[in-house]
């Protein structure tokens, strides 16, 4: 299962009548096979024009699912075209950075099957390539995601084991944070702060980058439930320079050990072996793990009869990996076909009356919490399930470094996150280096 999850996006020839669809809304992305212009203003404003069409698309379409990344894909394009220049080389840099769009296209084309704006883009993708006259092969321009910690122009030696001070002495600043939450029948927070209730029994990836793998089992809640929760969790902190040798972390129900499966409590004989720690009770149901060489902070407990786990991890780590294994529930969430709707189907009026009362004794708000407190007690018919909620906001406020975003709500989840003002800076941006 792991396998098919990691398997490469291939490009679906399906969906070529819903690019039709979408050029009632976008026209000006059809008509532009012609021969390219010679004039530099000409140029000039045909790439005017993709900003707008890009905008126009960022502004339309405010919902996608967490899977299809063709926001991102916009988003990339036109940061890669901001400074072109006109002549051969800027030509050169601009069909590369066509070729890239059109790589990441691919690359998330199944989740994005349906999706007007990734039509749409695919679409303008071609083009704008037989404007330009690119080839369908040769160089790309998008940028691989910077290793957190470079031995050539990295830290200072005593801070080659410390990601936050080694990220400032690069930067100049503070890294930004994502945070993951898994908890219940699961259900799942994604880095994107992406709300979704699964059903995915078995081994499941949450995380799968060049630092950090987790993978999580599950299993049916009850018998007859289509719900699942977390039965185990595995963490491989992967062998890391000088500061740790490889560490493997297993929690299974009643069993969340306060050590390595070795038996260590840290990262090893290495220099930086202390930074990666440890810390709860020996026979406790709650654990925390700092790994201060990656910046992240991870927490497993059991929550009433079932695993809970958190993470905060900087961006950086987060995206450190392939573009072909993003396949990860905390990047994505869940394949569409294993999500759950917000509550169980068949749950009657009084049920969920019943199930709201309860939850909120527990949770001080109504969101995403709350809500998933609401599905749990309504599936499983056991009242005692409420700690577990508040349990994983008390994770989340501890890992949630901006307490802005520490509660969702169900008609936020789904929202757009670029506001307004940002995508006409986005465009008068673009449109400035024209």
């Amino acid at each position: 299962m792991l396998q098919a999850l990691e398997q490469q996006c291939e490009l679906s020839s399906a969906g070529r009548a819903e690019a039709g669809d979408a050029e009632l809304l976008f026209p000006a992305w059809t008509g532009m096979g012609t021969a390219p212009a010679s004039s530099n203003n000409t140029l000039q404003t045909k790439r005017r024009a993709v900003a707008w069409r890009l905008l126009l698309t960022l502004l339309f379409v405010k919902q996608a699912s967490a899977q299809c990344r063709i926001l991102r894909c916009n988003s990339e394009f036109v940061a890669a075209t901001l400074n072109l220049e006109g002549g051969a080389g800027g030509e050169a840099r601009y069909c590369s950075s066509l070729r890239s769009y059109a790589l990441c296209t691919r690359r998330t084309s199944r989740a994005c099957r349906g999706d007007l704006a990734y039509h749409s883009a695919a679409q303008g993708i071609e083009d704008l390539m037989i404007q330009h006259r690119c080839p369908k092969t040769g160089p790309t321009s998008r940028p691989r995601p910077q290793a957190p910690l470079s031995s050539h122009d990295g830290p200072p030696a005593g801070d080659s084991c410390n990601y936050n001070r080694s990220f400032y002495f690069r930067e100049g600043r503070l890294p930004s944070y994502f945070h993951c939450g898994v908890f219940g029948d699961p259900h799942i927070r994604t880095f994107q702060d992406d709300f979704q209730t699964c059903r995915v029994k078995g081994a499941w990836p949450l995380i799968d980058n060049n630092y950090l793998y987790v993978q999580v089992t599950s299993a049916h809640v009850a018998k007859g439930s289509n719900a699942t929760a977390l039965t185990e969790i595995t963490i491989i902190f992967k062998n890391f320079k000088e500061c740790i040798d490889q560490r493997i972390y297993q929690a299974e129900i009643n069993n969340v050990p306060a050590a390595f499966n070795d038996g260590s409590t840290n990262g090893g004989n290495r220099r930086g072996g202390n930074s990666l720690t440890i810390g709860g009770q020996p026979y406790g149901q709650h654990i925390e793990i700092r790994a201060v060489y990656i910046g992240t902070t991870i927490i497993v407990r059991q929550s009433g009869g079932f695993l809970a786990f958190s993470i905060r991890t900087p961006q950086e780590v987060a995206h450190s990996f392939p573009e072909e294994q993003d396949l990860q529930l905390c990047l994505s969430g869940c394949p569409s076909s294993h999500r759950l709707p917000r509550y169980p189907p068949l749950s009657s009026a009084s049920s969920l009356q019943a199930a709201k009362l309860k939850c909120g004794s527990e949770l001080p708000k109504e969101d995403i919490y709350f809500q998933a407190c609401v599905f749990d007690v309504v599936t499983t018919g056991d009242t005692n399930v409420t700690r577990t909620f508040a349990e994983a906001l008390e994770d989340a406020r501890t890992l949630i470094p901006d307490v802005e975003r520490l509660h969702l709500y169900a008609s936020s989840t789904s929202k757009f996150s670029i506001a307004l003002p940002t995508l006409w800076l986005i465009f008068f941006l673009v449109t400035a280096h024209l």
